[in-house]
């Protein structure tokens, strides 16, 4: 029941491996040159430039400005922990002394 159930084994045929007979030549082929890919290339116009960069600057905006209100949380959080704190130990040192 919880033995491993393995796949079954490749059943296609082996290439065998040819040898070629061709004559020894005493000087190299000529090697043909190798085709560039046909990928379209990326032309940047100065409109495109200048929505690269509205749009890089935008994004800095952004995230300086989400990264900056996380930091004011923060701070205020702790402000107002430590503004609890003090607060709790004056009504702790208050009562101890029976006022």
């Amino acid at each position: 029941m919880l033995t491993p159930k393995y796949p079954p084994t490749d059943t296609a045929p082996t290439p065998t491996p040819t040898v070629s007979t061709a004559p020894a030549t005493t000087s190299p082929a000529p090697v043909a040159p190798v085709p560039a890919p046909n990928r379209p290339v990326v032309q940047l116009t100065p409109g495109s430039t200048l929505a690269l960069v509205g749009g890089g600057t935008a994004v800095v905006l952004i995230v300086g400005t989400v990264l900056v209100s996380m930091l004011l949380a923060v701070a205020v959080t702790g402000v107002s922990v430590a503004i609890c704190a003090v607060v709790l130990r004056s009504l702790l040192n208050d009562s101890r002394k029976g006022r």
